[in-house]
């Protein structure tokens, strides 16, 4: 996930700290070289300690701005809302520092987020557009395997006919099932779809 994403938002319950699979997250986000926003969650509850929590990040040298750091963080309730519409503001105002820009007017580009075989529908997956939109009817590519979109879902499972940058897609139509994190591209047609997956499948 870390390697698809621009903005890692790392959500620590107030309550909890860091835990084993908070640190493991952070590695991961390391790794990927992305930038973090923390987002301490669950503020509502009675008894927290939102200063151990900011201590346990430093430990991990995560310094957020209140501590003399750089690194961004809100203070946030998911139960009341408090504090999700300044985590949006410092979400957007990461996005400006980082100058992130796509082009919703050129074929599709992005990442399979996880893929299945689903009944009534054969090999579906969700994948993240990153660059460009998608719509129904076209050809693509996604790692190994080709295919055609027959349909396209929101994360509400609603029918829609088209999908921008920054969304994740459900899509059905794809010949197989294909490996989280492979690349996904739209390409001209269907026979180009299948030449790419070809060589793929050759080299693999």
């Amino acid at each position: 996930g870390a390697n698809i994403t621009d903005i890692v938002v790392l959500v620590v319950a107030a309550d909890d700290g860091l835990m084993p699979q908070t640190i493991e997250a952070i590695n991961h986000t390391r790794a990927a070289k992305a930038p973090i926003i923390i987002a301490i969650n669950k503020i509502d509850k009675d008894g927290i300690n939102i200063e151990r929590v900011k201590q346990q990040l430093a430990e991990r040298d995560l310094l957020v701005e209140s501590w003399g750091g750089t690194v961004l963080s809100c203070e946030v309730s998911a139960v009341t809302g408090q504090g999700i519409d300044n985590l949006l503001d410092t979400i957007l105002l990461q996005s400006e520092m980082m100058e992130l820009k796509c082009n919703p007017d050129m074929p599709a580009t992005g990442a399979v987020i996880e893929a299945a075989m689903e009944k009534g529908f054969g090999p579906t997956m969700t994948a993240l557009i990153q660059n460009g939109t998608l719509k129904v009817g076209d050809a693509f590519v996604a790692g190994v395997y080709s295919g055609r979109v027959r349909a396209l879902y929101d994360d509400n499972n609603n029918k829609v006919e088209s999908a921008g940058p920054s969304t994740p897609i459900k899509i059905v139509g794809c010949d197989d099932i294909p490996e989280a994190g492979d690349p996904f591209n739209a390409v001209a047609d269907e026979k180009t779809a299948r030449e790419i997956s070809d060589k793929r499948l050759i080299i693999r």
